[in-house]
């Protein structure tokens, strides 16, 4: 049917035109999505202090860096306590094996017995690294002194995220265009700039450097995502990383390789920007395959599935320029302070007026942030 600018129950010709017809919607083009707190999903509970704990172990490394080779069969590494006399030790770099016969931590150096096994001696240098195999025990042996991790105490606080709301009685009592109630369209609005706030603060946040506890006078902010990772930094250019100025999916790859080896994590969110989201939909471009029976195009990657796993692409507007956020979802909470999701308090009336406050309390909670990773300094 060809549009006639009526609308399908029109009554005829013969009714009078309404001088003022005003479609009962009320678009708005402000961002207001949340797709990283859509995708994390509500906490299992809630935090139950404005300094919210968790506690994290890991196990022994088995791989250590040589610090200096002393002689052809005597090295020093920076962590001789990681090993044990009796351990067969891959070199990187070679095929070589070798075991340690002896242990001195004083002066953190080991003895090594080269190319055990009849395996082909080959070349070991300052920053070599060797990996551990598995320990060879002697039978009858006594037991060897117990090894432990140190558990570590990690925190972070929660950030109070209010918006007023203020409605006068007249408001309150004509017809609005659009709105049925106005106290209601004005608490939905301020929901969804609260909650807009919130996923911005969980990637960007920052804790106060004084007092991050908060005062009467220091304002108590919570850790955002990216202040939490330190071990996995990739910049492009430096250290090895390559240098291509966009995001390119070999840079992608060994990221998530580097992530895979140093953690048991699979990474199943890949958080970006619109920059980096169009950089990733040009993987597949050599891929695409067009006939004449084609009447769409589409150039959209939503999911990446890599050797380390299948991780879904998450367009955020909050992920700084540049920047790809690596993430193990398993891992990150948003929890709110017990009772204190968001809500609305109704506030004394000092007037003709309806007066109230949204008020919510949420911190993040980040776990093995090794776990993680971010790629910064895209500049194309």
């Amino acid at each position: 049917m060809p549009f006639s600018g009526k609308c399908t129950f029109s009554s005829g010709p013969t009714l009078p035109e309404i001088a003022e017809d005003v479609s009962d919607l009320i678009s708005i083009n402000s961002p207001h999505e949340t797709p990283l707190l859509d995708a994390l999903g509500d906490s299992p509970r809630s935090a139950r202090s404005t300094v919210h704990e968790w506690i994290e172990d890991t196990l022994i490394p088995n791989h250590d860096t040589v610090n200096d080779v002393i002689d052809s069969s005597t090295v020093s590494v920076n962590h001789p306590d990681r090993f044990r006399i009796g351990d067969l030790i891959r070199v990187e770099g070679s095929s070589e094996t070798v075991l340690i016969s002896a242990i001195n931590s004083n002066d953190q150096t080991i003895t090594l017995v080269r190319g055990y096994g009849g395996s082909v001696q080959g070349s070991i240098v300052s920053g070599t690294t060797l990996h551990l195999i598995a320990n060879a025990a002697l039978e009858g042996a006594d037991a060897d002194p117990a090894r432990y991790t140190h558990r570590n105490r990690l925190s972070n606080y929660t950030q109070i995220f209010t918006a007023s709301v203020s409605v006068s009685g007249s408001e309150l009592a004509v017809n609005q265009i659009g709105v049925r109630d106005e106290l209601a369209w004005q608490k939905n609005l301020r929901s969804r700039e609260l909650l807009r706030d919130l996923e911005n603060a969980v990637i960007n946040g920052l804790a106060s450097s004084i007092d991050p506890q908060g005062t009467g006078t220091v304002r108590r902010t919570l850790r955002g995502i990216i202040s939490f990772l330190q071990t996995n930094q990739f910049v492009v250019g430096q250290n090895g990383f390559p240098a291509n100025p966009a995001l390119t999916e070999a840079q992608l790859n060994l990221a998530l390789r580097h992530v895979w080896e140093k953690s048991s994590s699979r990474i199943d969110l890949i958080v970006v920007g619109g920059r980096e989201k169009r950089a990733i939909n040009s993987f597949i471009a050599s891929n695409r395959r067009y006939y004449n029976s084609n009447e769409s195009f589409k150039d959209l990657v939503s999911t990446y599935e890599s050797d380390f796993g299948l991780a879904r692409v998450v367009l955020s507007r909050y992920v700084p320029s540049g920047t790809v956020l690596l993430l193990d979802s398993s891992r990150i909470h948003v929890l709110p302070l017990t009772s204190r999701s968001f809500h609305y308090v109704s506030l004394a009336r000092t007037g003709d007026s309806e007066n109230g406050q949204l008020v919510g309390e949420y911190t993040l909670e980040l776990r093995n942030e090794s776990a993680h990773g971010i790629i910064r300094g895209f500049t194309a």
